[in-house]
């Protein structure tokens, strides 16, 4: 108990809460009711042969078979209707590879959900580490995904098979017995196959469960994080200024004042004769630096 309050109180569950966990406990449950529906069933039926002798009759003839279904072993006795002697039958077919691949298969499946569920609870950033841990979780459960296709598809053709040789209504049919004249031969009660129609639901299931995983496994191993990055924001452009560069602003004055004086001021280029001289002076009877007007005694 003080391991698992020190794991809640750590946060070591809460991927369990995510798809990812999620799914896999689902997996592991799921495949736990798949191999244990299959793999622990046993049935029966029951036949009847009346003959014209009512003593040589025998009512209950009953037929049991169970997993992994090698029906060609399971032999009834019935009886001839010409004495007392009974005669020996065995039942048609061998459908115990289809059964055995899907138990293994979903035996397998359960074991590798309970130690990826282990390593998640507690070595998630093992796992995540190089993403060597989520390239090796996809693969696998890429094979298991087509492997539950495939007993699940090879275990439901079984199961119909195996409906078909333990119909009693067949069976009964290979009695000898039941071509003697004056001779009635009937079922008495069917199988029940619920347990067997289970599994193979369950196998299908196991097929979705595991195929949808893969995306929420695929996601783990960083392939598809740069599609995922969201387009970095635009910058706004800003609105043309009709006053900008090609106006009244850098090219014709500057950037400050117009009328105001330094680098980027009203600075007008004329000529020496018509324009300011070095000393100030506007042409020979222009102004000084300090604005007062220059006598004109040397033109005189």
């Amino acid at each position: 108990m003080d391991i698992a309050n020190q794991l809640v109180a750590t946060g070591q569950f809460r991927v369990l809460k995510v798809p990812l966990g999620f799914i896999k406990v689902l997996e592991w449950v799921f495949a736990i009711f798949a191999f244990s529906t299959c793999g622990s069933y046993s049935g029966s039926f029951r036949m009847s042969v009346e003959c014209k002798n009512r003593s040589q009759s025998d009512l209950k003839i009953d037929v049991d078979f169970e997993y992994p279904f090698r029906l060609h072993q399971v032999y009834y006795d019935a009886p001839t209707c010409k004495g007392e002697k009974t005669e020996r039958l065995f039942l048609v077919g061998d459908y115990s590879s289809s059964a055995e691949f899907f138990v293994t298969i979903g035996v397998f499946a359960f074991l590798y959900s309970m130690a990826a569920l282990s390593v998640y609870v507690f070595a998630l950033e093992k796992y995540r580490e190089n993403h060597k841990g989520p390239l090796i979780d996809f693969g696998v459960t890429c094979v298991f995904t087509f492997m539950w296709l495939v007993s699940s598809a090879a275990w439901a053709k079984g199961l119909s098979d195996v409906k078909l040789a333990t119909d009693p209504d067949k069976v009964v049919q290979e009695i000898p017995a039941c071509d003697v004249e004056g001779s009635r031969c009937n079922e008495v009660h069917d199988p029940k196959m619920s347990g067997l129609n289970t599994s193979v639901v369950f196998g299908f299931l196991n097929l979705i469960l595991w195929g949808g995983n893969l995306w929420f496994v695929f996601k783990e191993t960083g392939i598809v994080a740069p599609f995922m990055r969201a387009p970095p924001p635009q910058e706004k452009q800003p609105a043309p200024d009709t006053f900008g560069q090609q106006g009244y602003g850098q090219q014709s004055y500057g950037q400050q004042d117009p009328y105001a004086g330094g680098q980027g001021g009203y600075q007008p280029d004329y000529s020496q004769q018509g324009g300011y001289n070095q000393g100030g002076e506007y042409g020979q009877g222009g102004y000084n630096q300090q604005g007062a007007p220059t006598s004109f005694s040397n033109q005189m």
